[in-house]
């Protein structure tokens, strides 16, 4: 069955329904085409050059040696049309950029979210437990109203789908500089499911590609700490810092730790520069409301939790994922590049632990502080001198 501009309407209608900010449907390019082999070769090359890191499900391949992801129609030949529901999660507090409490840290915006009905601590919310029942439901809607027999999946970030150019073939967005999804209106604080169908998009249907609005601005490049973003809306994952808190297992290049800074879950600096960024609206979805608490989060508090703890703050919430010790880890760098010399106790408490990931970094952190110790005070002995010469 053809989607008409009718059908259209009346899918984007649902998916705002559900509780979406944005809607949008994209056809699926046939293999072979100008657009199926622009997004398969792109992301061949992304992996090949080892900008995926140690990021396994990335790199699948099927029985023929092909990446799993790149051609949609590789792995669901059925595919026809893909339903972009994209939701906003930016909450009224502040940015990784702006002035902080000293020795705080910080969690990336999408992960504060959590029950508002518990007094805290209540148990997080993830986005993929939150998004993909309202996928669902729109899914089923799909089915009633045009076709019980069509093919239809859901995914939140976990299927063979290339988000971000159906978004972009959808008019939901532009793919920015950074690499974010950025809407002219909501900017780029947006949160993206998929509904995959097997319903045909007609021609009328379909909506214009977003325009391309970064123009000349390279903000978010020129922020990025660790140099990830190689050129523009090219991410070297292995070097970002989102991947290195959330996804790298083991110990972290000591090269990247110094310009981690205060991070410990994820990374915001390239969307809170983002002059698309400045006016976006606050969400208004109850779904995702933010828990003040994990807002520059005291080191000192997330490096003493016991598991119980961990666990009554953040299970159902992204960092359940990263488990008490990689975010242990996290904050040891963070500690290390805070300077601040309270934190020495629980670092050498951690670097005599079994832990040898910890360890390490505790060790490392403890020569950090140690070092800017021993800065400051060659540089006041230094002033010292000069002022009795005077």
């Amino acid at each position: 069955m053809a989607l008409t501009r009718i059908d259209r309407e009346w899918i984007e209608e649902r998916v705002r329904g559900a509780g979406f900010d944005l809607a949008g449907i994209a056809p699926v390019p046939e293999s072979g085409s100008v657009e199926g082999r622009g997004v398969d070769s792109c992301f061949t090359a992304w992996v090949e050059a080892g900008y995926a890191g140690e990021m396994e499900w990335l790199k699948r391949t099927n029985e023929a040696g092909e990446l799993v992801r790149g051609d949609l129609r590789r792995t669901m030949p059925w595919a026809r049309s893909v339903v972009i529901c994209a939701m906003n999660y930016n909450a009224a507090a502040p940015r990784s950029t702006d002035p902080a409490p000293g020795a705080s840290g910080w969690i990336a915006r999408y992960a504060w979210s959590g029950s508002k009905a518990a007094p805290a601590p209540a148990n997080g919310s993830d986005y993929h437990d939150v998004l993909l029942p309202k996928l669902r439901s729109i899914e089923a809607q799909l089915r009633e109203r045009f076709d019980t027999d069509c093919e239809t999946r859901c995914y939140v970030d976990t299927g063979p789908v290339i988000e971000r150019d159906y978004a972009r073939w959808a008019g939901v967005g532009w793919m920015g500089k950074n690499t974010c999804v950025i809407n002219q209106q909501l900017g780029s604080w947006l949160l993206l499911g998929v509904v995959v169908t097997s319903l045909e998009l007609a021609g009328e249907a379909r909506a214009l590609p977003a325009a391309d609005r970064c123009g000349s601005c390279t903000r978010c490049i020129d922020a990025c700490p660790t140099n990830a973003l190689v050129a523009p809306r090219v991410l070297d994952a292995a070097r970002c810092i989102a991947y290195l808190t959330i996804e790298k297992k083991g110990a972290i290049d000591e090269e990247l730790r110094p310009q981690m800074g205060r991070q410990v879950f994820g990374c915001d600096i390239c969307q809170d520069v983002c002059p698309w960024n400045r006016r976006a609206p606050v969400t208004s979805a109850s779904a995702l409301p933010p828990r003040e608490e994990l807002v520059n989060p005291s080191l000192a508090w997330l490096g003493s939790m016991d598991g119980p703890e961990f666990n009554r703050w953040f299970r159902g919430s992204p960092l359940e994922r990263t488990r008490r010790k990689r975010l242990f880890r996290n904050v040891a760098i963070a500690m290390g590049n805070s300077g601040d010399t309270s934190f020495l106790p629980g670092l050498r408490e951690w670097a005599v632990g079994e832990d040898q990931v910890l360890a390490e970094a505790a060790r490392w952190a403890i020569e950090r502080i140690d070092g800017a110790r021993d800065s400051k005070t060659s540089i006041g002995s230094v002033e010292r001198i000069q002022a009795s010469a005077r």
